[in-house]
């Protein structure tokens, strides 16, 4: 009887094979798409500069909103002169332009900070010269008038030169003078950002405009 009851107490009751044991073990592709911390912390970054981009973007759309002019500015060239454009013994092309750039601000409450001015001349897409104009302020329903001078010379390159010459058969050369600002508009005591615009004259000046061209060209405005 004592070997029985031995033998009973020792005696394992239920299932004969024990319950596994899980461990956890982490695969090489496991979190944020199988990437890892690096690619949660990419994406997270993304998803940073996107939100701000948005947001300058949007900010940026409702600063223009507001300060936008009601009616708008408008630039008009007059008074071209061309007193010399020809090429030299060394096929130089000289040159020597001069005309007025007429502003219109037509609004009643908004006035312009004109901070930086370039002017630039073009002959057959080749920059001839630039000029930095005085910057100014101009108030509301005002018109300024800005005189500028080109004058030097300039290598034709690639098929300039024969461009010259069926110009010069044409009667007339086409000079595109092109100005880079840099403005901010006031509206009361409140200014805005800096606004980068470009306007571009496209000027048709006869070949024998030695003395000041009658007409007045509009000049294209791009915010």
């Amino acid at each position: 009887m004592a070997d029985k009851q031995a033998h009973l107490n020792g005696a394992y009751y239920g299932s004969n094979i024990p319950p596994k044991t899980d461990y956890h073990r982490p695969g090489r592709r496991s979190g944020c798409g199988g990437g890892g911390c690096c690619c949660c912390l990419l994406k997270l970054i993304l998803k940073i500069v996107v939100t701000i981009v948005v947001v300058l973007g949007l900010a940026a759309l409702i600063v223009w909103l507001i300060f936008r002019p009601i009616n708008e500015i408008k630039f008009h060239a007059n008074d071209v002169s061309l007193t010399q454009f020809n090429l030299n013994n060394n096929q130089n092309l000289e040159y020597r332009l001069a005309l007025n750039i007429t502003i219109r601000n037509p609004n009643k409450k908004i006035g312009v900070y004109y901070d930086r001015i370039e002017a630039r001349a073009y002959y057959e897409d080749q920059r001839l010269e630039s000029k930095t104009i005085t910057p100014f302020y101009q108030g509301y329903k005002n018109t300024t008038v800005l005189y500028v001078m080109f004058e030097g010379q300039k290598a034709l390159v690639g098929e300039g030169i024969q461009d010259f010459n069926q110009a010069k058969i044409s009667g007339s050369y086409s000079i595109d003078v092109k100005l880079y600002l840099r403005i901010r508009f006031k509206l009361g005591k409140v200014k805005s950002p800096r606004f980068r615009p470009r306007i571009e004259c496209e000027l048709k000046v006869p070949v024998n405009s030695s003395t000041v061209a009658a007409g007045t060209t509009k000049c294209h405005a791009d915010f």
